[in-house]
């Protein structure tokens, strides 16, 4: 039996070629970043949107690259801050001395979370008075968050933002004992104990404070935080992980003891990738290993990888560096604090 033409013509074609440009990008966005970059090379209707502008914010984004801080003996001043791509290739992605923000006497970057940046910035050399500063540098648009009177004391503050839940966002300063200005002789033996943590949120734009008399634990300064399910993870001194949800009144400890490496493992790092938590250490000065959290309910974790150091770094030795992982967030969005631009 022939077909009708008009019958052949509506079933026929390619039904994504009848998709709006905006509907087409919703779908593609959803998707994790190499099936997002497979896409683009569908044809050139599908590469062209994802070139323009409008449509770029939509889009997930790999990791550009890192913000450290370095030291150049030819240049002034000698240490200076900077952002090294993921290529190594070609000048940097944003200006590493964030030149768009209020003129400071000195600024300090102390997070990065799902785009934004965690700047300390210093209004005088003595170093006692201080604004924190919620930034986007892919937008250039900041939000200034007062400290509070403990602020220029604290070692570990850390960000909390999720753009796929809300603009808003949320700073945690960890107040150790002495910050918090207990006396000497009455300091416990935990070095660096977490005395009080105090959460600022940019939804009703203040801080409120928590003691943490029943928790004992401190964090590196140099350690670096997970913002992930509306809970900051931070790896600790002790060998756990402490999660706490934004308001404060949720704790959990998860136990990073990972046999047979525990004893001889350091350098606890923690990090998340596609919602899952990884955690990185050194064993034996010699080897990296990555583990994942396979099961978060029963603290179940999986050794991922084990590479050599020497092979990685060509050397075998593991200088610590600090450095910020940074991906860039396109979208406009970002909830005002005490001011903005």
């Amino acid at each position: 039996m022939a077909q009708d033409p008009m019958e052949g013509e509506l079933m026929g074609g390619d039904p994504m070629s009848k998709l709006t440009d905006d509907i087409l990008v919703d779908i593609i966005s959803r998707l994790p970043y190499k099936s997002t970059c497979c896409c683009k090379c569908v044809s050139t209707r599908w590469r062209d949107l994802f070139s323009h502008p409008d449509h770029r914010k939509k889009q997930p984004q790999p990791l550009a690259g890192f913000f450290h801080d370095g030291c150049n003996n030819n240049q002034f001043p000698k240490t200076a801050r900077y952002f090294t791509k993921v290529s190594g290739e070609g000048g940097p992605l944003v200006d590493p001395s964030l030149s768009f923000l209020p003129q400071y006497d000195s600024l300090d970057i102390l997070d990065c979370c799902n785009g934004l940046l965690l700047c300390r910035c210093w209004k005088t050399a003595d170093r006692k008075t201080l604004d924190y500063v919620v930034c986007n540098p892919a937008t250039q648009k900041w939000v200034v968050v007062s400290a509070t009177d403990w602020s220029s004391k604290v070692k570990v503050a850390r960000l909390g933002f999720d753009p796929t839940v809300s603009s808003h966002f949320h700073v945690f300063e960890f107040i150790d004992e002495k910050a918090w200005g207990i006396d000497e002789s009455e300091l416990t033996p935990c070095d660096g104990r977490i005395e009080t943590l105090a959460i600022y949120s940019s939804v009703v734009g203040v801080w409120k404070h928590q003691s943490l008399d029943s928790f004992a634990f401190a964090i590196p300064k140099d350690s670096k935080g997970v913002f992930v399910n509306g809970v900051l993870h931070s790896a600790t001194s002790y060998k756990f992980i402490a999660a706490v949800n934004v308001e404060g009144n949720e704790w959990r400890f998860i136990d990073i003891r990972v046999p047979p490496y525990y004893d001889d493992a350091r350098d606890d790092a923690i990090f998340v990738s596609q919602g899952q938590l990884y955690l990185t250490n050194i064993y034996a000065g010699s080897e990296l290993l990555v583990w994942a959290l396979e099961d978060y309910n029963v603290e179940k974790w999986t050794l991922k990888h084990n590479v050599s150091l020497l092979e990685l770094f060509r050397s075998s030795t593991w200088g610590k560096t600090p450095y910020l992982p940074y991906v860039p967030l396109f979208s406009e969005a970002l909830a005002d604090g005490d001011a903005d631009c």
